[in-house]
């Protein structure tokens, strides 16, 4: 007996030894950690924000001066010149009001304290205002300002202050005077004047104002929005009473009615007498359905009205001038300047601005050449003789200075790769003209991916790193572009990372078909080639938008590849920008094929690189993201095995009108109804069976609505499909807070089960 159970127990180790081999390896080592050692991330790292970068942001008020808030929260006033610095307010004195942000007059006399934030929709909040004298000390007391403000602007000379409350305008001669009331019509959900309504916000301006100053403060512009004819969105907002409340918007969705918008100019020196003017409409754009764009003061007489024709393809710059003799604006025909495109819509994601030159009358514009690319152009008197400044097989993406010497701007001209950005100067009426990359081998490979801020007359310029390597902020000379200082390195940042064993990032493109699909692929930190790995694609996918940037992140895909062995990939496919137009453009009026298609070419090629495991794949992805993950997953493929849904558009007919109609015409049968309808997610819920698939939505998301979500499941439930599904209870499209501390271990417990990794 003994023998036999000697032999019995000799056999049942076998078996679990060998049990516990074949898991070993069917599943990718994970970072084995030591007590002294480095250690994985952490998905609570993550959600700690334990390892965030900082940025610093000069605010400049002249040539030569910035502020900037220290660790005390005290507002400094750095002289660059001087190399000397002033502490304008303490933060007791912030406290007083609980600030949480300021604003100073352009004169220093006087500075704007904000307080009791509260947010609207992406960029727009309201707050309350406090103006403190800095001359004379102490806050002003005499007519202060109303409560939920909307927006408030100091004039560009002086101490005149424009401020938008209740969806109207006012203006103070002085932060001591009584507020003079330039608009009256202004209502709620109606009529805006000063601010955008939720579409302009979100899909055409991206800010949370709509009024400009001229140069010397004497006229103030502005646009009125008028929503009152526009079909509404209604969701409950359930927070803690017996009854939810109800959350209604102004909201058009493709083929819908359309704001009107009118444009209007105010002398502030004299309101009484010429109260606002209005900015008349090129008879070429009024003909039709149509938008605003952006506004450009030129000089105090002189401004530059930007209008799109609602079919997105055609531009106008108008250039107005006032005339005193009628005390009008005129835009006569020979100064409207058309942009078209033949092959997709205007622009980029948004139809560029001009950048004036100091004659008033010339400008340089960023728009496609003839081979399809963004570059930078000068216009002199008309398009059609436009002077093409910079060219080749890459794009411009956005001017930040001209002067009277030298234009400043960023592309990804360096080495070919579409996701760097650096800061070009060129030396303007040098022959041959001069272009000085200043970025490009500043610290190479630190650093790939720029921004810019200039001081008031571009003496100084801040340069923002984002990566790829850890981000530092420095201080430069423009005359010599000359490093004066180093503003933030995030060295306890970068201590605090060598405890961690973070996964490589590389950055390659695959040629399919022969379109090129570039890509970043995370891969864990103790890759094993002769290893099968689990791979997750993030997408995001949208037209214009791109994901392989050499930028520094600390995310939830980190954590996935440093803790879990999961390696992550995200690919930018046909529609992503600053590759040029025939990449950008594919897309058009065929959203949801290009897009999905891609994603999948791309993972049947890194399943060829011999290290995928073809057996655990899986995609996921945010609002556009979800959409494509959507359709990526009911495509029957067969490639994913289970993928995430965040906030997924899922037909485009539920979508916003100026977004959704830019990519896609209307849907209307004369026009590409026929696609809107074939391209939903439930038309293709019967593909789902095969797949695991996780829904996730926010009951208050103001942007995708709800009803997105609530379509797709309905659609599900009708073909008999099981799939998860995880609501946000009055949560935004950014699922913010609590909720997203959720959302990702949520998330995580789905990916980890649907890899068969260990919890």
């Amino acid at each position: 007996m003994k023998t036999r159970l000697k032999v019995l127990f000799g056999v049942v180790v076998c078996v679990l030894l060998s049990l516990l081999l074949m898991c070993i390896v069917l599943l990718p080592s994970k970072v084995v950690t030591t007590v002294d050692g480095p250690r994985a991330l952490t998905l609570d790292d993550y959600l700690n924000g334990n390892f965030q970068y900082k940025t610093y942001f000069p605010y400049w008020v002249s040539d030569s001066e910035y502020l900037h808030q220290n660790q005390e929260d005290d507002i400094i006033l750095f002289n660059v010149d001087m190399n000397y610095l002033t502490t304008i307010m303490t933060n007791s004195t912030m406290k007083q009001v609980n600030a949480s942000n300021y604003v100073m007059s352009s004169d220093k006399y006087f500075i704007a304290l904000e307080s009791n934030y509260s947010k609207l929709w992406r960029y727009s909040y309201t707050a309350s205002y406090h103006i403190y004298d800095l001359i004379y000390g102490g806050f002003v007391t005499e007519n202060q300002l109303p409560h939920k403000i909307q927006y408030i602007s100091w004039s560009p000379v002086g101490h005149k202050l424009a401020y938008v409350y209740q969806n109207n305008i006012y203006l103070k001669q002085s932060p001591r005077e009584a507020p003079i009331k330039l608009t009256s019509d202004g209502k709620e959900n109606e009529i805006f004047n000063g601010i955008p309504d939720w579409v302009y916000e979100e899909e055409m301006l991206a800010t949370k104002y709509a009024l400009w100053w001229s140069p010397s403060g004497k006229y103030l512009a502005y646009v009125q929005f008028n929503d009152s004819d526009i079909p509404v969105i209604e969701y409950s907002y359930f927070g803690e009473d017996q009854y939810p409340r109800k959350i209604i918007i102004p909201y058009p969705k493709a083929g819908a009615k359309n704001p009107t918008v009118k444009v209007f100019i105010v002398d502030t020196t004299n309101i009484e007498a010429f109260g606002p003017k209005e900015v008349p409409v090129p008879a070429v754009i009024a003909s039709s359905d149509h938008y605003f764009t952006w506004l450009t003061w030129v000089t105090d007489s002189r401004v530059g009205v930007q209008w799109l024709k609602r079919i997105q393809n055609f531009s106008v710059l108008a250039i107005c001038d006032f005339k005193e003799n009628s005390n009008t604006w005129d835009c006569p025909e020979n100064q409207q300047h058309i942009e078209e495109s033949q092959t997709g819509w205007a622009g980029g994601f948004f139809v560029s601005a001009p950048y004036f030159t100091s004659d008033g009358s010339s400008y340089y514009k960023i728009f496609s050449d003839k081979n399809g690319y963004k570059h930078i152009h000068y216009i002199n008197g008309s398009v059609e003789n436009a002077i093409q400044i910079t060219s080749g097989e890459w794009e411009a993406i956005y001017i930040f200075r001209v002067t009277n010497d030298a234009i400043f701007y960023s592309s990804n001209e360096f080495e070919g790769y579409p996701g760097r950005r650096n800061i070009y100067k060129i030396s303007i009426g040098s022959k041959p003209i001069r272009k000085l990359c200043i970025t490009c081998n500043l610290r190479k490979e630190r650093c790939q991916y720029y921004t810019a801020r200039f001081s008031e007359r571009s003496k100084y310029y801040a340069l923002i790193c984002y990566g790829p390597g850890i981000p530092i902020s420095t201080l430069f000379e423009n005359e010599s572009d000359r490093e004066l200082r180093i503003l933030e390195d995030n060295q306890e940042l970068q201590s605090a990372l060598q405890e961690i064993i973070l996964p490589k990032e590389e950055i390659n493109k695959l040629e399919v078909d022969g379109i090129t699909l570039w890509y970043k692929m995370l891969i864990p930190p103790q890759f094993d080639r002769s290893k099968k790995y689990p791979l997750l694609i993030q997408v995001y996918g949208g037209p214009c938008s791109q994901n392989v940037k050499h930028t520094f992140s600390i995310s939830w895909i980190t954590y996935l590849a440093s803790k879990e062995g999961i390696i992550v990939a995200l690919v930018d496919g046909r529609g992503t920008a600053y590759q040029g137009d025939k990449i950008l453009h594919a897309v058009y009026r065929r959203l949801g094929v290009y897009e999905v298609e891609d994603q999948i070419s791309a993972v049947k090629k890194f399943i060829e690189m011999g290290f995928i495991d073809e057996k655990r794949i899986a995609i996921w992805g945010w609002s556009y993201g979800g959409y494509v993950t959507s359709l990526a997953l009911g495509s029957g493929s067969g490639v994913f095995k289970c993928g995430i849904a965040v906030a997924p558009v899922s037909s485009w007919e539920y979508y916003a009108s100026i977004y959704t109609e830019r990519f896609m015409g209307l849907p209307v049968e004369s026009d590409n109804l026929e696609h809107y309808k074939n391209s939903t997610v439930m038309a293709r819920a019967k593909n789902f069976q095969n797949v695991e698939y996780l829904l996730i939505h926010g009951t208050a998301d103001d942007n995708v609505h709800f009803q997105n979500s609530a379509q797709i499941a309905k659609a599900l439930v009708n073909a008999q499909v099981d799939f998860q599904a995880m609501w946000y209870t009055d949560q935004n499209h950014g699922i913010p807070g609590l909720s997203s501390k959720h959302l990702y271990t949520h998330m995580t417990h789905f990916l980890k089960q649907c890899f068969s990794l260990s919890e």
